[in-house]
């Protein structure tokens, strides 16, 4: 759709493949997106309630449904977004599916739980009639839309009986319908004649949510300043803080993130399904890390005048950025193919992040060789570059 056909949307424009070089994110997209900065936020205070291993299985495993219901919604985009009405329409329709999980993502063991449900069976409806009128209208995806079509219908299934299952065997419920959800749209990347993924939308969608979910890190700096007050050591903890957040921006966009993107656009088309897939899936532990850094952050903020962080909120930062150094050098490594580079930076950060927070060091000091390192890590990388260890392009 050209700039001009942009302006006025069509009432009924069926499905088509994705072929236009310059393809980018919509306004509906982005519109769409919204919706998961409050599903993001509301998983982070699951965990900053409860900085303990059960609360962080709690917050990962609801945080990972609603990043597989981000995933397969822009999956489907990246391929057949023809941005008429009834596109549009079904694509509020999901997105009103994820405010309703959203509301009730803190309550899931109550009586909400069943309206989380609800709300995951709405964005699967929403996409199974998409894929059906992919079915009915691109006969050339028919083999694709069909495993997808499985898949949801499978995932939707699962979840709908689990309406009528009381806790906890409504949550494995739960599991084997997002397992079948992915399973077989994993299966469809592998057909010989799969429909190909748009390799420029791709990196740039991805690329937003990261964006996303770095944004509950500079809204939990924001948030512990405000009520921790204006201390001098709460302000130089937060400037850490703020530090922090900007070097795993740096780290995810001017490295591994563009390494992983160069791979895509050269040479996607030559090893498709494995490219694509690690691509698609790494972004999973690396989201959820993310927003964990973020749980921690605001609790080293608010505690920044005191003489030690909680062994919950070590744990938490700690795990957290190993975690999101540990998947973003896993990007690099494979999808960039530079191993050497990569366990120089990222890898290198991990032991180093988990040391800072083991030494029990004050919030104020903590946060300061946190974001000493993640700036060392920054200038490290364009090291790298210039030493041909890493190459990258434009995220």
């Amino acid at each position: 759709m050209d700039k001009e056909e942009a302006e006025q949307v069509e009432p009924l424009r069926p499905p088509d493949l994705n072929q236009e070089s310059d393809r980018s994110a919509t306004r509906l997209e982005l519109f769409f997106d919204l919706a998961f900065v409050l599903f993001v936020a509301r998983c982070a205070d699951i965990l900053a309630k409860d900085e303990t291993w059960h609360g962080a299985l709690i917050f990962a495993a609801v945080l990972s449904i609603g990043w597989w219901a981000w995933a397969s919604t822009t999956l489907y985009a990246n391929r057949f977004d023809t941005d008429d009405a009834v596109f549009r329409l079904l694509t509020l329709t999901a997105m009103a599916g994820v405010v309703v999980m959203a509301a009730a993502v803190d309550k899931i063991d109550g009586a909400a739980g069943r309206w989380f449900a609800i709300g995951y069976v709405l964005i699967r409806l929403a996409l199974i009639a998409g894929y059906l009128r992919v079915w009915r209208h691109v006969p050339e995806a028919r083999s694709t839309a069909r495993l997808y079509l499985i898949g949801h219908g499978m995932g939707a299934a699962f979840w709908l009986v689990s309406l009528a299952v009381p806790t906890p065997a409504r949550y494995w419920l739960w599991g084997a319908g997002v397992l079948a959800d992915v399973v077989w749209p994993t299966a469809a990347a592998r057909l010989k004649d799969a429909v190909p993924l748009h390799l420029e939308h791709l990196p740039e969608r991805f690329g937003l949510f990261v964006i996303l979910v770095l944004g509950e890190s500079v809204a939990a700096v924001v948030t512990g300043l405000h009520d921790a007050g204006w201390d001098a050591a709460v302000l130089v903890t937060a400037g850490c803080a703020f530090v922090s957040a900007a070097g795993l921006w740096w780290i995810y966009f001017d490295l591994s993130g563009g390494a992983a993107k160069r791979r895509l656009t050269t040479e996607g088309d030559v090893t498709k399904h494995g490219v694509h897939d690690f691509y698609v899936y790494v972004h999973l532990p690396l989201a959820v890390s993310l927003a964990a850094v973020a749980v921690g952050l605001e609790h080293a903020v608010l505690h920044g005048a005191d003489d030690h962080l909680s062994a919950g909120t070590r744990g938490v930062l700690g795990i957290a950025t190993a975690g999101y150094l540990f998947s973003a050098a896993l990007m690099q490594a494979h999808l960039g193919r530079r191993v050497r580079g990569t366990l120089l930076w990222p890898g290198a950060g991990v032991p180093l992040v988990l040391l800072i927070v083991l030494l029990d060091l004050s919030p104020v000091t903590t946060m300061a060789w946190l974001a000493a390192l993640l700036a060392a890590g920054v200038l490290t990388g364009f090291q790298l570059h210039r030493a041909g260890e890493v190459r990258t392009a434009k995220v």
